[in-house]
C-alpha cells in the first residue's frame, strides 16, 4: 500500500460511518484528546470573549482629539475578536463538545486580561499587550495540534494571522501617539 492510499477499506468505512452516527464529525481516526481538544478550545474561546469585551468598553469609552479613528479599529477588532469565538465555539460543537460562556469563569480560563486603560495610550497598549500574549497563545496552540487534528490547527492558523495584525494594527497606534521606537543599533 503506498503512502497516498487510505488505511481502511471502503466496506470498513462505510460500516463505521453507519455505527458511530451519534459522533458526528468526529470519526475514529481523530489524532488528538478530545478531552484535552476541548479544554483547551474552550480557554480559547474564554480569550476572545475577554478580548471582545475590553475592546467594546475601549470602543464606548475611548475620548480624546484622536478618539474617533481609534474607536473605529476598536470595534472593527471587537467584531472580528467575535468572530474568532463563533468559529471556535462552532469547532467545540463539531467535536461533541459543549461551549463555555459562562463569563463567570473567563478570568480563570483566559491567557489575557481584562484591563480597561486609564486613557486612550492606555487602552492601546493593554490592547497590544493582549494582543501580544494571544499571538503567542495561538503559536503553541498551532504547535499542539499539528497532523494531530488538521481542522482546529487550521482554524488557529487563521485566528493566529489575524490576532497579529490586530497587534500590529495597536503597535501602529501605540508609535502614532508616542512617536517612532528607537532603531535597534
Amino acid at each position: 500500500m503506498s503512502k497516498s492510499e487510505p488505511t481502511s477499506s471502503v466496506a470498513d468505512l462505510r460500516a463505521r460511518a453507519r455505527e458511530h452516527l451519534k459522533d458526528g464529525a468526529l470519526t475514529s481516526n481523530y489524532g488528538g484528546d478530545v478531552t484535552t481538544t476541548l479544554k483547551l478550545l474552550n480557554d480559547a474561546l474564554a480569550t476572545e470573549l475577554t478580548c471582545v469585551l475590553r475592546y467594546r468598553f475601549h470602543y464606548v469609552a475611548a475620548q480624546g482629539i484622536d478618539s474617533e479613528a481609534i474607536k473605529a479599529e476598536f470595534l472593527e477588532h471587537a467584531n472580528e475578536e467575535q468572530a474568532h469565538a463563533d468559529r471556535i465555539a462552532e469547532r467545540i460543537n463539531q467535536l461533541g463538545g459543549k461551549a463555555n460562556f459562562d463569563p463567570s469563569t473567563f478570568a480563570t480560563r483566559s491567557v489575557t486580561e481584562y484591563r480597561e486603560g486609564k486613557n486612550l495610550v492606555d487602552m492601546i497598549k493593554e490592547d497590544l499587550v493582549a494582543e501580544r500574549i494571544a499571538v503567542q497563545h495561538y503559536r503553541d496552540l498551532v504547535r499542539h495540534f499539528g497532523e494531530k487534528d488538521p481542522s482546529t490547527r487550521r482554524m488557529l492558523e487563521d485566528i493566529l494571522a489575524q490576532e497579529e495584525e490586530h497587534a500590529n494594527d495597536m503597535h501602529d497606534l501605540l508609535v502614532a501617539h508616542e512617536g517612532a521606537p528607537p532603531l535597534d543599533s
